[in-house]
This record gives structure tokens, C-alpha cells and sequence, in this order.
């Protein structure tokens, strides 16, 4: 894998969803018909490519992030959260005045978990843009959450042609992901990721290999990631850390680990499961406090 010249460190493409996040902490996911007083609430950009990119670019690394946000006020205010921190951002629906995807999410103060609801990547419909290659041939990684599907897929066609390496975040299984998985070079996935006729972790992984991808892991929250390797497998240990807010730890994960992996030459399994294991301490930091930036403040 070549790095491009004249760059002061890596540089990734983040291919996949933005939202709105509107983040409420609160002492219980309310029932039917019930209202209540949240303690503290973050509204920020978000999505998992937009967080990964968030990552990558607080870890040192220079971020682009390809999606659609539009022109919408929220949009705009989306897109200026995302440049603040540091993310240069392609928008294919710049022209749009519809509103962005807009996530609600409940975090349960006493065990840090989410719940969320929004509508996610359903609708755009978005192509590759002109200037694909362009965007490619620019950095040394470009990384992908499985939202916009038609747009990954010849984004990730253009990466192995420019001998750029792949990363998917597999958050879960989406309809077009086994046409995307023969381009993808180091699949990480959540436990939620079922690809058909898979139960467990191992299934997970056994799926991928035989799809292509040699360089897996499975994250499985606080307990030890699940990797395979052409010539190995085994477990790599999470940091213990007091959970304040799970939201987007795995996305934090995927963006410090394709920071780190984005200027590895030749890949082995060592180095992969060093990475992982790099990944992981940064992603358990961002699940000790609230909402999807306050680490990044942190010394």
C-alpha cells in the first residue's frame, strides 16, 4: 500500500452516513405516553463515518468525510460541527434543502446505555461523484459504515484499483453489503452484524473470509475482540473503564483503528492485532463520559 506524497501525516476517506444527533441523558428510557427531564443533551454531527472521521482526524490524521448533509440550516450546522473539528466534508446532496438524517438518542444515566431512533441513510440516493478517483488516489485509507450502498461499492472498486486499503464498519448486516465485502480489505463488526446464516462471532468471521475479507474482527462491547487472520486468530482485551455513555464507541473504534492502520505497508498479524488492541484503549476513553465528543477535550 503506497501513502501519497507531501502529506504531514495519514490521510483517510470516510464513505457512509452524517446525522444530526440530538443526545439526551436521562435516568430511563420513558414508556407510552410518558415524559421526562433530561440531565444533560449534546447535539452534534454524527453517524458512524462522521465520527470515525471525527477520530481520525483528533488522533492527528487528515479526514475527509464523502456523504450527504444538504443545505438545510440544520445541514449547515451539521457540516460546520464536522469542519470545526477538523473534517474537510464532500457533500453529494449540497444542493438539497431537505433536512438531514436526524438521530434521537436516549442515554440511560446509570449504565451508559442507547437507545435510538432515526432514519439513517433512507433518504438519499446517492452516485459517485466526478471526481471519485480524485478523492481516492488523495489518501492512504478510506473507510466505509455500510449507509449508501451504491455509492461504497464503486468507492471501494476505485480504492483497490489505486492500491488504497479498505476498512468496513459492519454496525450491522444492510441489503448490497455482500457486493461490497470482495473490496474490503479489514472488516471490523459489531456483535449486531449477521450476515446470513450466522449466529455467533466465528460464523461472522468463517462469512467474511469466504467472502474475501482475511484481516476480521468481531467487537463485542466491553468483552475481548474476536479477530481472524490469514495465518491466526484469537482475542484481543478491552480496557475496563466506568461506562458513562456507550454512543458511538464503535465508531471511535473504526476511526482510531484505520488512523492507525493507514500507514501499515505490508499487514500482519501482529500489527493488526496491535492496532485493534490500540483502538480498543481509545474507544473505552470515549465511553467514560457523556455524548460523542467530550473525550476529545480531554488531556
Amino acid at each position: 500500500m503506497q501513502r501519497p506524497t507531501n502529506t504531514p501525516g495519514p490521510t483517510g476517506l470516510f464513505v457512509g452516513l452524517c446525522t444530526l444527533d440530538v443526545i439526551q441523558l436521562v435516568d430511563q428510557v420513558p414508556g407510552s405516553n410518558e415524559k421526562l427531564t433530561a440531565h444533560e443533551q449534546v447535539v452534534a454531527a454524527g453517524g458512524p463515518a462522521a465520527n470515525a472521521a471525527v477520530t481520525f482526524s483528533h488522533l492527528g490524521g487528515t479526514a475527509t468525510l464523502l456523504t450527504a448533509i444538504g443545505a438545510h440550516p440544520l445541514g449547515v450546522a451539521v457540516r460546520a460541527d464536522l469542519e470545526r473539528l477538523g473534517v474537510t466534508v464532500s457533500d453529494l446532496a449540497a444542493a438539497s434543502t431537505e433536512p438531514p438524517a436526524v438521530s434521537s438518542i436516549l442515554v440511560t444515566a446509570s449504565s451508559g446505555d442507547r437507545a435510538v431512533a432515526s432514519t439513517n441513510a433512507t433518504g438519499y440516493r446517492l452516485t459517485a461523484p466526478d471526481d471519485l478517483d480524485t478523492l481516492v488516489s488523495a489518501c492512504d485509507i478510506v473507510e466505509f459504515d455500510g449507509h449508501h450502498m451504491e455509492l461504497a461499492t464503486p468507492t471501494a472498486r476505485a480504492a483497490r484499483a489505486a492500491g488504497r486499503r479498505t476498512v468496513l464498519d459492519g454496525g450491522s448486516w444492510k441489503a448490497g453489503t455482500e457486493r461490497l465485502l470482495p473490496w474490503i480489505d479489514v472488516a471490523v463488526c459489531s456483535e449486531d452484524f449477521r450476515p446470513p446464516g450466522t449466529r455467533t462471532p466465528t460464523d461472522t468471521l468463517r462469512f467474511l473470509r469466504e467472502h474475501g475479507v482475511v484481516w476480521s474482527a468481531v467487537s463485542r462491547g466491553g468483552r475481548p475482540i474476536v479477530w481472524a487472520t490469514p495465518d491466526g486468530s484469537g482475542t484481543v482485551d478491552v480496557p475496563a473503564v466506568r461506562v458513562a455513555d456507550t454512543l458511538g464507541a464503535g465508531d471511535v473504534l473504526h476511526g482510531a483503528l484505520t488512523h492507525r492502520l493507514a500507514t501499515h505497508g505490508h499487514l500482519t498479524s501482529r500489527g493488526f492485532t496491535e492496532a485493534l488492541r490500540e483502538a480498543a484503549v481509545v474507544a473505552s476513553r470515549a465511553c467514560a463520559s457523556f455524548g460523542t465528543r467530550a473525550w476529545t477535550r480531554e488531556p
